[in-house]
């Protein structure tokens, strides 16, 4: 048996063999992002849609030649970025706006009003209620700036019209008929990134709502991760039932299989996303993480939590060395650059593009190149591009464990970056724990494609079975533990 998962990065489709978790077919197109001015970075809800449809054609056209068909697909899941917002007008299926993705900072100003002003200068005045701090990466502040900004905004929800949702919401509504009867909803691991939905309820809570003053009707549905909300209306999927969602953060810590209370996974993309199971109870970090929610796989399923530590640039800092300054011409080329070196010769790097999220939460803080000398080489700066990713990643592991009191014994790690050999062995040589690599990274949409073949009415999964079935490559520390970034460094942004 097989069926679908869709990770929203990328627009990608994979098919999954439920007994093997094996890839049968896939397919992937690349999504445009907009930066209409700096720091605001946007995509078109339309292409985002889009490109999911014809991924689904494409992949399920793909099935014939391995004697398999449309028929064989038993459930779709989805995976997506998560603080990503859309609005859209509920009549007319048009999108009143462009997506505002996770990383853009145009609510700064909005966000440092409400710290300045009902927060009485306290970035976690709501952390108890949400468990996320003030900041510009959450859907609540981009829902008020577009309710603030956009005029189609303010006269659909004037009308009863808008409807607002991250990019699971706006894919789900439109795949189960969009304007004629598509079911508006969310899971909860999305939800729990909104900074309006209860910790412990699961419900949006009606302070937070105020004091964003963001109208309760204008939100989706909370569901679980893992259960039927619907069936595809029109395509080759016709008829098949959406019964997973996952944040694309979740579902890697799905996919990586981290069910037990202190369980560590590290996702390495764009940013950079460590992901702690603390278990059936909400941790309130006291160093900088989020609380978050880990999954709920099942209406009646415990609620399982979990610690994020959230790093804005990792792999766009590589990218920045190939498109803004040239050092490299593929991304690619950052291992054996930097691997033509032994150390650094003392250069930092912090790259702090668009602020530093976890564990300062400086949205005034900017990327610094320090420690050049006249020995400095392009591999110098190269290598301490990828020690910085590291380097950011250690102290998310160190404030982790001083909320939480465990100890993380292995490193569980997912994303693009982890085929850079180097990088991964530098992060196991700072971190001082082994560093586990899946034959498969891109565990984010495995991870939901479990939450949808798990559900009920589906089952064609057995969570327990996966572990089994992915092989591994593990990096162990191979010298002395390193530690953080010198305090010199990171400490600037205290």
């Amino acid at each position: 048996m097989t069926y679908i998962s869709i990770e929203l990065i990328l627009s990608i489709f994979q098919i999954f063999d439920s007994k093997s978790a094996k890839v049968v077919a896939s397919h992937q197109l690349e999504i445009k992002q907009l930066f209409p001015n700096a720091g605001w970075v946007e995509e078109d809800p339309k292409e985002i849609l889009s490109t999911v449809k014809q991924c689904i054609e494409k992949a399920v056209g793909k099935l014939s030649s391995l004697k398999l068909n449309a028929a064989d697909i038993k459930a779709i899941g989805i995976t997506n970025q998560r603080e990503t917002t859309v609005a859209w007008d509920k009549e007319t299926g048009e999108p009143l706006s462009n997506a505002i993705v996770w990383m853009d900072v145009r609510t700064a100003g909005i966000c440092d009003a409400l710290i300045s002003g009902p927060a009485g200068g306290d970035k976690d005045f709501l952390r108890e209620k949400c468990g996320l701090p003030l900041s510009t990466y959450f859907s609540a502040l981009k829902m008020r700036w577009l309710m603030d900004n956009v005029d189609a905004v303010k006269t659909a929800i004037a009308k009863g019209r808008c409807l607002f949702g991250t990019v699971d919401t706006w894919v789900v509504w439109n795949l189960t008929g969009g304007k004629n009867g598509g079911r508006h909803l969310t899971d909860v691991t999305n939800a729990s990134r909104t900074m309006l939905m209860d910790l412990r309820t699961l419900q949006w809570h009606t302070e937070l709502c105020k004091f964003f003053d963001i109208p309760k009707e204008v939100l989706p549905e909370i569901c679980s991760s893992s259960e039927i909300y619907g069936e595809v209306k029109d395509g080759v999927l016709k008829n098949i039932p959406i019964s997973g969602i996952l944040g694309d953060q979740q579902a890697a810590l799905v996919g990586q299989c981290c069910f037990e209370k202190g369980q560590a996974k590290n996702t390495y993309g764009t940013g950079c996303f460590l992901l702690t199971n603390t278990g059936t109870e909400p941790v309130i970090s006291k160093h900088g993480l989020l609380t978050t929610l880990g999954y709920k796989l099942g209406k009646n399923a415990p609620t399982h939590y979990a610690l994020e530590g959230s790093v804005a640039i990792a792999g766009a800092s590589v990218r920045w060395l190939r498109d803004n300054l040239g050092i490299i011409k593929n991304s690619a080329d950052v291992e054996p650059l930097a691997a033509s070196v032994t150390d650094t010769k003392g250069c930092y790097f912090v790259p702090a593009f668009t602020g530093l999220f976890c564990p300062y939460w400086r949205s005034d803080a900017r990327g610094i190149i320090c420690g050049l000398t006249q020995l400095t080489t392009k591999a110098h700066i190269s290598r301490a591009c990828l020690e910085a990713v590291c380097f950011q990643t250690a102290e998310l592991l160190e404030a982790f464990q001083l909320d939480s009191g465990f100890e993380v014994s292995k490193l569980l790690v997912d994303g693009g970056m982890t085929a850079n050999k180097l990088l991964m062995q530098i992060q196991a040589d700072v971190t001082g724990v082994p560093v586990v690599v899946p034959s498969m990274c891109e565990t984010t949409a495995l991870g939901a494609a479990m939450a949808a073949g798990a559900a009920e009415g589906v089952e064609v999964w057995d969570l327990t079975a996966v572990t089994s079935t992915i092989s591994t490559v593990t990096y162990k520390p191979a010298m002395s533990q390193q530690g953080t970034c010198p305090v010199n460094i990171w400490g600037l942004f205290h």
